[in-house]
């Protein structure tokens, strides 16, 4: 029987003060092998992150079947912190994405970043992609470490929006030293970069506010419109992390929405992997311990994609790019790339 009346039914409009979401899923099972020193660098990801976010960010950390140690920590950060205001504990790992998607779920902030673990966060990430979300408006999926290859990955959306509303250049790569870092963190035997993607990369440009973006974005940190995930799949991913399970619930519906895919041409992020390094404590000392305040509100994040006819457009220019061989080759003759770059 229920007595009395349900005061939460009078108050029926949910108002959000804050407008950047974050999210970082989590998975160290335990501390042997590979994840020997993953707890060290999830520290490191999270200290990091707290001093280089402004007062209208809130974080979710979701526990994918952490070791108790772990959680603990997870914990104690969530008492401490008035920016970690949610953590959802799982018993199963149920992989990346599924982790982003019950967490992006619940939540009503128009920019989402979602980021792994090992992500060391540098000063002024966070204006660096607000106020390019602001410049490129057609923008829905942006990374603040700009990668050399990412030029041809979900980008029909880029070369429509540059070939017909702003520009498109070659030019000198800021950070090759960061870009390195990168493709050291990733542990591959050979080495994803050539000496071509350490020296240019394919800048986008938005004439009307003299702003730029790097062609592409990678998936490990990524600010993102929150539309993405509202109308794209409402199915679960039945695969942790590989099998193209980010194209699907990413990569796909930010191109199918109209929405552009790029990066900062600076570099305000790190991808540490899963080993200590001294340059990262180095790094660390950098960061300023001071309270960042933002003047931005949710209503300058209003996102124009590209139009149906555009979308359609930039698809057939990728298209022609990437299968006409001799229309490819003279397009990156001009940007300075390789057949195989492309």
């Amino acid at each position: 029987m229920r007595i009395g009346f349900n005061p939460v039914k009078e108050d029926k409009e949910i108002v959000v003060e804050n407008y950047h979401r974050i999210i970082i899923p989590v998975y160290i099972p335990h501390f042997e092998g590979y994840f020997e020193q993953t707890f060290e660098i999830f520290k490191l990801c999270i200290d990091s992150l707290l001093l280089t976010i402004h007062d209208k960010t809130r974080i979710t950390i979701y526990n994918n079947a952490c070791h108790p140690d772990v959680a603990d920590y997870i914990d104690l950060k969530y008492k401490e912190s008035n920016f970690i205001d949610q953590v959802f504990h799982s018993k199963q790992n149920l992989g990346k994405i599924n982790a982003i998607l019950a967490s992006t779920k619940g939540n009503l902030e128009p920019l989402i970043t979602i980021t792994d673990a090992d992500v060391f966060f540098k000063e002024n990430w966070q204006d660096a992609v607000e106020k390019m979300m602001i410049d490129f408006p057609a923008a829905g999926m942006i990374c603040p470490v700009p990668n050399s290859k990412a030029v041809s990955n979900y980008v029909k959306n880029n070369w429509y929006y540059g070939l017909f509303n702003g520009k498109l250049k070659f030019e000198k790569v800021s950070d090759p030293g960061a870009m390195i870092k990168f493709d050291e963190s990733l542990g591959n035997k050979k080495s994803l970069l050539k000496q071509i993607h350490l020296e240019k990369y394919l800048v986008l440009y938005n004439k009307k506010r003299n702003a730029r973006a790097v062609m592409g974005a990678g998936h490990f940190v990524a600010t993102l419109r929150r539309e993405v995930f509202d109308k794209g799949s409402n199915e679960p991913a039945f695969i942790k992390i590989v099998g193209g399970v980010e194209n699907k619930f990413i990569d796909i519906p930010n191109e199918q929405l109209g929405y552009l895919r790029i990066s900062t041409p600076e570099n305000y992020a790190y991808h540490l992997g899963n080993s200590i390094e001294d340059w990262m404590f180095e790094e660390f000392s950098n960061l300023k311990k001071e309270n960042k305040k933002t003047s931005h509100n949710s209503l300058d994040f209003k996102g124009v994609p590209i139009s149906r006819t555009g979308r359609i457009l930039g698809y057939c220019i990728q298209k022609i790019i990437s299968k006409n061989f001799k229309i490819k080759l003279k397009v990156l003759n001009l940007l300075g790339l390789e057949s195989d770059d492309f």
